[in-house]
């Protein structure tokens, strides 16, 4: 009894989707946690070691950006933890399709809409991640230049290495805001452990985002194999349907046809 309604219960998991569920939910976590956190800590080295300070008014600066992009990562966060339970619930919903073909259950055309449907968003989502990932890349590279530049002047003694935030479009031409090896503040920036953990959580950031990818093509080709399921499952259930209603009207003509002959020997 127990053990039967376990094993029942287990094999109508779909283990396919939760598995993209699970590899969604973690890439975003990393993403947003470990994106929002570096965001926090490039505007502290701004700050700090760039003297890069807010604009007055309504002028749209760098620390502007970095609010828009704190709450850009809010709503991914949790429109992406909706939409792994409504890719669930349609992988529960599909599985007891297949598994329940020969009996009660009647797949309906609006469940392969529904599923059609979810295709063509998951494809729209794996594209805007792919440019989400590109453009977490863009940090790091930013950030691999700094740590770069920390690391050879150490090595390379009375080098004189600068880096201008102009170069990154951080601040506007007619600023110049760098930094060199020889100046103070560059030597405590690469003596503090806060330019090390923003470049390392921007590389989370960027596994994150890379991992919520690999989840929108596992999802896609989860969804792609459930419609077509569903969609051989639809035509056998037709056939299935024409089949016993001509075994129907074949076993009616022969009780008709027997009835005569009974009334005609009578």
């Amino acid at each position: 009894g127990c053990f039967e309604c376990c094993i029942k219960c287990l094999g109508g998991i779909p283990y396919a989707s939760l598995i993209a569920t699970i590899l969604l939910y973690a890439g975003v976590a990393l993403f947003c946690g470990c994106g929002h956190e570096a965001l926090s800590g490039t505007v502290n080295i701004l700050q700090t070691y760039f003297d890069v300070t807010r604009a007055a008014g309504d002028v749209i600066d760098v620390f502007t950006m970095i609010d828009i992009f704190k709450y850009v990562i809010y709503g991914v966060a949790a429109a992406f933890f909706v939409y792994g339970i409504l890719l669930m619930v349609e992988g529960f919903f599909t599985t007891g399709a297949i598994k329940d073909l020969y009996g009660d259950f009647k797949i309906t055309t609006c469940g392969r809409c529904v599923s059609a449907w979810f295709i063509m968003l998951t494809y729209i989502f794996m594209l805007a991640w792919l440019g989400v990932t590109a453009f977490t890349s863009l940090p790091v590279y930013m950030y691999f230049n700094l740590w770069t530049i920390c690391r050879n002047a150490t090595v390379v003694d009375g080098a004189n290495l600068c880096l201008d935030l102009r170069q990154y479009g951080i601040v506007t031409i007619g600023e110049e805001k760098k930094v060199c090896t020889t100046s103070e503040s560059f030597v405590k920036m690469c003596d503090s452990n806060e330019l090390n953990m923003t470049f390392h959580l921007f590389i989370v950031a960027l596994a994150g985002a890379g991992a919520a990818v690999i989840a929108m093509v596992h999802y896609l080709m989860v969804l792609s194999a459930n419609w077509a399921y569903v969609k051989d499952a639809c035509r056998m259930q037709k056939y299935e349907d024409i089949k016993s209603k001509e075994e129907q009207e074949l076993h009616d003509i022969h009780s008709t046809r027997s009835k005569e002959r009974l009334n005609a020997y009578t």
